[in-house]
């Protein structure tokens, strides 16, 4: 007789048993081991750090053998969510506005840096959808982000946590340059916090302080990439997840403390470019940036000058304006899309990030009020958080075309999904069974 293999439980996921993990990987499907061995490539990037790995487009197989592997995996259903349609919308809009540019062949060229995330936001939205997916989804999030902070802040510390122009850079790739890889940071320790404050009770101490580490070592390296906008995030990620508490006497203290061991760590050179701000060339040629950008969004206000047309557009028609030999992106998340596509895909962008922000507190007051504490509960707490770091350090990069909000968009609206799916109308199901159980006891007992 064939003894049919356990199935693995959620409790054995809240307690990081590996072993059990894999058990249940190894069952899964083609589309969810493509769309994970997806986000470790591009994450990870295996095939930058070691040349002669690189000898296949690794990242668009993950994506092709994703979609492929959709087509045989019944539990693949479309999941529906107004990001979608905006999305598409907005996708439309970059087209048309490639096609209007002043360059439409510049614009096209880059076309792929949006119709990538496109893709790939359908499919782990369709993919993962469920619980056990998305806790391995995202614990592969975790690793990936983890193994850049942990090994970047020991560098940090061995250099004696000393400012360097470039600060500190990641691996060819996304996160390479020093500012993009403190908006990773910053929108991976306050879901890496929330993982670790979930699992607390079900995991040993030394594990739980494996996970402390994540949080803490990304939040050494925003301070030791010497960028300002994601330090200043930071400040403000913290202001807001102590705002109910920020004015208590413990909390006070604590924050006090907490600032002033980050302000000594930081570099006096850091120090120092902060108290220039607004001063020194680098931020002087951002304003202009900044104001020749609205220029052109009040200039072109339907399509914009073209789909990634602001350098060229600008070196020719704000030439004076130069302070540098060449041109830069804006540094600006909302005046990059509004000066390339226009004001309607600006309030797309704007609506994409509002709806997000808004539905995450929503949903996590349903959850606090009609289901018993979950993991989706404290997911749900500090989602937000992770948001407003990237609009915050948004506010002086250019990230729009960057994997940040996307794959934020991705994990909230599986995690709406799931909520709604497996976590609340079980939850629903069993308080109303308990009611009716106890209307039958009372009628039992009445009969007796």
């Amino acid at each position: 007789m064939i003894k049919k293999r356990k199935e693995v439980s959620l409790q054995e996921f809240y307690q990081l048993n590996i072993g059990a993990m894999w058990r249940y990987f190894r069952t899964e499907t083609l589309a969810f081991w493509m769309i994970c061995a997806y986000l470790f490539l591009e994450y990870v990037r295996p095939q930058s750090i070691y040349p002669f790995l690189n000898f296949l487009p690794w990242t668009q197989l993950a994506v092709l053998g994703a979609f492929i592997g959709c087509f045989n995996d019944k539990s693949v259903k479309w999941v529906s969510s107004p990001i979608n349609i905006w999305l598409v919308l907005f996708f439309v809009i970059i087209v048309l506005s490639s096609a209007f540019a002043y360059w439409p062949s510049f614009a096209f060229e880059r076309l792929e840096n949006f119709y990538t995330w496109f893709i790939i936001y359908f499919l782990i939205i369709n993919i993962v959808n469920t619980e056990k997916r998305f806790f391995i989804f995202i614990c592969i999030f975790f690793l990936a982000t983890f193994k850049l902070s942990l090994s970047l802040s020991i560098t940090w510390a061995k250099r004696g946590f000393a400012f360097t122009d470039w600060g500190l850079s990641g691996p060819p790739g996304f996160f390479q340059n020093s500012g993009e890889l403190a908006i990773q940071m910053l929108v991976f320790w306050p879901l890496a916090w929330a993982f670790a404050l979930y699992l607390k009770p079900h995991i040993s101490k030394a594990k739980y302080f494996i996970l402390l580490l994540m949080p803490f070592t990304a939040m050494m390296v925003v301070l030791g990439a010497s960028s300002r906008g994601a330090q200043l995030a930071l400040l403000v990620q913290l202001i807001v997840l102590n705002s109910r508490s920020l004015f208590k006497p413990k909390v006070l203290v604590s924050c006090a403390v907490v600032l002033s061991i980050l302000w000594a760590v930081l570099p006096q050179e850091q120090k120092d470019r902060f108290q220039v701000a607004g001063d020194d060339r680098t931020s002087i040629q951002r304003l202009l940036y900044w104001e020749n950008g609205i220029d052109m969004m009040n200039n072109h206000p339907g399509l914009g000058v073209g789909y990634f047309n602001y350098v060229p557009f600008y070196e020719r028609a704000y030439y004076e304006d130069m302070l540098y030999d060449f041109a830069e992106l804006p540094h600006n998340i909302f005046i990059q899309v509004g000066a390339d596509l226009g004001y309607p895909a600006l309030v797309l962008y704007l609506i994409m990030i509002s709806y997000a922000l808004f539905k995450t507190r929503k949903v996590g007051k349903v959850l606090k009020k009609n289901a018993e504490s979950s993991f989706f509960t404290t997911i749900f707490s500090y989602l937000n958080l992770s948001l407003i770091g990237f609009v915050v350090a948004g506010q002086f990069v250019s990230v729009v075309y960057y994997p940040f909000l996307w794959i934020h968009f991705a994990l909230f609206v599986c995690a709406c999904n799931i909520v709604f799916s497996e976590v609340l109308v079980p939850s629903r199901r069993k308080k109303k069974i308990h009611r009716l159980g106890r209307g039958a006891e009372g009628k039992e007992l009445s009969r007796v």
